[in-house]
């Protein structure tokens, strides 16, 4: 089982990190975090222990946001202020997904 500690940062324009985990059943996971991010401190680095919370989006292998297929609830392509435990159990979710 794929969790937080798996995802691996790469810095993307203006200081701020990107990832994209994929899980081999259609679905990946995004995770940014950065100035112009929904996280936690708004402001650049490329450091990801700099953050407690990032955003967070999820794809089918269509590239289409299916994040609202995931969080029950939930409105929106993202999904803001994620801590890493609610992305570990994001990622528990998209993994029991067939």
């Amino acid at each position: 089982m794929k969790t937080f500690k798996d995802i691996r940062f790469f810095d993307s324009m203006g200081g701020n990190l990107k990832s994209i985990t994929e899980f081999g059943n259609g679905f990946s996971l995004s995770v940014i975090a950065g100035q112009h991010a929904y996280c936690e401190p708004r402001e650049a680095s490329n450091d990801p222990d700099h953050f407690m919370a990032f955003e967070i989006a999820i794809f089918n292998d269509e590239g289409e946001f299916v994040t609202r297929d995931f969080l029950l609830g939930h409105d929106d392509d993202v999904k803001g202020w994620c801590t890493r435990a609610d992305i570990n159990t994001i990622m528990m979710l998209i993994q029991g997904r067939e």
